[in-house]
Order: structure tokens, then C-alpha cells, then sequence
């Protein structure tokens, strides 16, 4: 799913974003692949796990260099990362809640692919292009 058009021109965020559409992707392909339930049940529970420790782990590292940088859009893109954190939460306590079925778990897999493209495709070239436009580089 990771393609190099995504990439920012910042080996840190870009590696993190790498890691992240590998682990979506992933888990896309358990929850579609073959199997029984509970051996896609484990997936679900892994990467629901992480995308709540990772997502946090990089979006501080994210608005670290955006910090860095004086990009004019921070305060904007950090309400952005806090809205998707809340969703991801929202998703893990309704799972708590009430268990993992097909339905919510592709709904979650879906909202999780959506967001990381367009968000990743949008938002975040806005910091590589300030970057670049400020006569910097990689990092």
C-alpha cells in the first residue's frame, strides 16, 4: 500500500509512515484472507494495540519536527492527529465494550486505510513542500 509519492523528504516521519501502511496493510489482508475468525481475531487485537501505542509515538515525533521547523500549520495538523487518536480510542473501547465482530472490525480497517492515505497524501506533503520551499531537506 506504501508508495514513494508519500513520501515528505523527512527519513524519520517517512519510515514511521512506511510502518504504519505496512501494519494497515497487513491487517486489511488478515481480516479479507482466509482463516477462522479467532486466527483473524489475533491480527485485530495486534494491531489495535499498536496503531494506539504507534499512532501516538509518531504524532509526537511528527509535531516535534513540525515544531522544529515553525510549520504555520501546526496547531491545525495537531488537531488532526488528536481527532484520529479519539477515533482509534473510540474503536478500542467499543471493542472492549463489545467484542470484536466482522462488521466494526472492516468498518475500523477501513476508516484506518482511508485516513492514513488521505492524510499522509495531503496533510503531511504540506510539511515536506514548507520544508523545501524554507530551502531545507531531508532529515
Amino acid at each position: 500500500m506504501w508508495k514513494d509519492k508519500y513520501r515528505i523528504g523527512v527519513e524519520l516521519i517517512d519510515r514511521q509512515h512506511q510502518e504504519l501502511f505496512n501494519r494497515v496493510s497487513n491487517f486489511l489482508q488478515a481480516v479479507e484472507g482466509e482463516g477462522t475468525w479467532e486466527e483473524k481475531l489475533e491480527q485485530v487485537t495486534s494491531t489495535m494495540e499498536f496503531m494506539q501505542n504507534y499512532v501516538v509515538e509518531h504524532f509526537e515525533a511528527e509535531e516535534q519536527y513540525q515544531r522544529e521547523v515553525n510549520f504555520p500549520e501546526y496547531e491545525t495538523h495537531k488537531r488532526v492527529h488528536d481527532d484520529f487518536k479519539a477515533t482509534v480510542n473510540d474503536y478500542a473501547e467499543t471493542f472492549a465494550r463489545e467484542g470484536y465482530n466482522q462488521e466494526l472490525v472492516q468498518e475500523f480497517g477501513a476508516k484506518l486505510m482511508t485516513w492514513l492515505i488521505m492524510h499522509v497524501a495531503a496533510a503531511d506533503q504540506r510539511i515536506g513542500a514548507f520544508v523545501r520551499d524554507q530551502g531545507g531537506g531531508q532529515s
